[in-house]
């Protein structure tokens, strides 16, 4: 729990560090432009007032597939989110992620055999996890070459773990049986800005579900894709 508490630590202060060199590069002053030379496409027209954003990205979450694995799975997906702004600083989206990849069971079920005609030992099942979350978000500071937010997503998780099991009981590779549960994922994001309307993103979060652990199980989640600007802006 702890290692998974600090990678989203690093990965924050990671991306801290990135908002506060591109803040610096936007406060240092330019030369003079050369005559000569083409105008560069000026991000001075960047504004936080259009009423939709859509994000969509890979993704990458480590994952606890049992109650008591000793191996994580490491799983990659995707992210997809609609944000719908109330202004330039707050808005609420909704947001549906997926993560899919293979896990290890528990270390005394390496002779575990399915019931099928070609079953055989199962070492590294395929698992997936799929979220249905919605919330408020935040634009903490922003310019017009980058913008920091924080959020707060809420809802529900769909984990199969029995696909690739051939019949056998789940509990008896110490794996979770499929379900729905309740889940949450609280992080932020930092935007690069590449033009007025389109935004190359990095967010992480510490994602939450509750499959049987006892008690919410916190996991890593990070996501990089590209953010896209729509509607007409506030006021004009």
């Amino acid at each position: 729990m702890t290692s998974r508490w600090g990678v989203c630590l690093v990965v924050a202060a990671m991306a801290a560090g990135l908002f506060s060199c591109v803040i610096a590069e936007g406060q240092v002053q330019s030369p003079p432009p050369n005559p000569q030379l083409p105008a560069p496409a000026p991000l001075a027209g960047v504004r936080y007032d259009y009423p939709w954003e859509i994000y969509g990205g890979p993704a990458y979450s480590h994952f606890n597939a049992g109650p008591h694995l000793l191996q994580g799975a490491n799983l990659g997906g995707f992210d997809a989110r609609a944000v719908r702004e109330f202004g330039t600083r707050w808005g609420v989206g909704a947001n549906v992620r997926g993560y899919y990849g293979t896990t290890g069971v528990s270390p005394n079920c390496g002779s575990c055999t399915g019931t099928g005609p070609n079953a055989g030992p199962i070492t590294g099942p395929f698992v997936s996890e799929h979220m249905f979350l919605a919330g408020p978000e935040y634009r903490l500071k922003a310019n017009e070459h980058a913008a920091l937010l924080l959020h707060a997503f809420a809802g529900g998780a769909y984990g199969d773990f029995t696909s690739a099991l051939n019949g056998v009981n789940p509990a008896s590779l110490g794996l979770f049986s499929n379900q729905f549960t309740v889940a949450g994922a609280f992080g932020g994001s930092i935007d690069l800005n590449r033009s007025p309307r389109l935004v190359v993103r990095i967010a992480s979060d510490a994602t939450m579900t509750d499959f049987g652990h006892n008690g919410f199980a916190e996991q890593v989640a990070i996501s990089v894709g590209v953010v896209y600007r729509m509607g007409r802006q506030f006021g004009r």
